[in-house]
């Protein structure tokens, strides 16, 4: 008897560009490697924002100090299988296992239990971040079609999120083996005491924020 055919996952429609499939290979990374962004940040980034905002010591001067991407599955409540995709996906973007996310309290209405896995996260540092930062500039937030540039609105205290409303802007993802959509948060960190200040040094870094003048 001939076995049944498996029903494929349902084709998401496809609203970003393509890209190169080679955009999305990882590359060993040679001794003494130093991330494109790290070393910008470095040798341009440090003196561009020290002449701008008068700093007297390097110390003054604001790093990012980490990248977290949180990711909801709030559907995973009658799926836990999606859960696991998510974990598996963001792994994959990142380059970083994804920890999963757990709901604190028991909320009937959405049949939630207390300690059920409801998202992922990744917290990037180091390298992987400012890899992950490159990849995210360069080459996924370009993919958005009709992309005009991203918002300005900081958090009072020197961090940003950034919205992503679909994870196939990311070239690791096949978008023709996607389960089902899922939007992210990616939360800039930094150790910039103003608002201004942090938006000087993610500009630099080349997040292409709406308003910049050219």
């Amino acid at each position: 008897m001939a076995n049944k055919k498996e029903a494929a996952a349902p084709k998401a429609a496809k609203t970003v560009k393509e890209a190169p499939a080679e955009n999305a290979v990882r590359v060993k990374k040679p001794a003494g490697y130093t991330p494109n962004l790290q070393k910008k940040y470095k040798e341009e980034i440090i003196g561009k924002l020290t002449q701008e905002f008068g700093y007297t010591s390097v110390m003054q001067v604001p790093k990012l100090a980490k990248i977290t991407i949180n990711q909801g599955v709030g559907a995973a409540t009658g799926d836990k299988k999606l859960v696991e995709v998510a974990q598996q996906e963001l792994t994959t973007i990142t380059g970083q296992k994804a920890m999963l996310t757990y709901s604190r309290k028991d909320i009937s209405n959405f049949k939630l239990r207390k300690g059920m896995p409801i998202g992922v996260k990744v917290t990037l540092r180091s390298a992987k971040m400012y890899e992950f930062l490159e990849r995210l500039i360069a080459i996924s937030l370009p993919r958005i079609r009709d992309f005009k540039g991203i918002s300005e609105k900081f958090d009072g205290k020197g961090n940003y999120t950034l919205g992503i409303k679909e994870q196939i802007i990311f070239p690791e993802i096949d978008i023709d083996k996607i389960t089902k959509i899922l939007g992210m948060e990616i939360t800039f960190v930094t150790t910039a005491n103003k608002d201004e200040e942090a938006f000087a040094l993610l500009r630099e870094f080349g997040l292409p924020f709406k308003n910049i003048k050219k």
